[in-house]
């Protein structure tokens, strides 16, 4: 799957975006690291419904180390993709009693992302020396994603290392 250029991610995503922001994407792509910045959050700004592009935003900030832009996008991914699920905008109000009937975060789509982006919030956190919020964020996922089919049993780890002073 191509996060920056949206091919065949769409569906994990919850839908296709504008050709606009899709050319921008596409843009980011090949653009010099110092100008993807620029050309994802122009992107964000033309679509600001297209989940997609908060996860290539906060995966690239997030890898240059620019924890505090990667969790802005992510929490703006994150209340973009509870709106179009459904769910509450504050994320420690979704309980398993509280999601709503036919939301389903195994399926592709904005509950899904949501659950993913929560994961994102996680390593944002671990690595902002958060472990606490990272924990309370690992907490959720896991009562909500008991099979853990996110992948967040990574972040789990990292965190257990911090906690026990293995990790540097």
């Amino acid at each position: 799957m191509n996060l920056f250029t949206g091919d065949s991610a769409d569906e994990f995503f919850g839908g296709a975006l504008p050709e606009s922001a899709r050319d921008l994407l596409h843009q980011a792509a090949q653009a010099p690291r110092g100008e993807v910045g620029a050309l994802l959050w122009t992107a964000q700004a033309l679509a600001p419904q297209g989940l997609g592009i908060y996860y290539a935003l906060y995966k690239h900030h997030a890898g240059r180390r620019e924890f505090e832009q990667a969790e802005r996008a992510a929490r703006r991914g994150l209340l973009e993709s509870a709106q179009q699920a459904g769910l509450a905008e504050d994320w420690r109000r979704v309980t398993p009693g509280s999601v709503p009937a036919g939301v389903d975060f195994s399926r592709t789509g904005p509950a899904r992302f949501w659950l993913f982006t929560l994961k994102a919030l996680a390593f944002i956190a671990l690595r902002s020396e958060r472990p606490a919020e990272a924990r309370e964020l690992l907490t959720r996922i896991a009562a909500l994603d008991g099979q853990a089919r996110i992948g967040d049993d990574v972040i789990a780890t990292l965190l257990a290392s911090v906690a026990d002073g293995s990790a540097t």
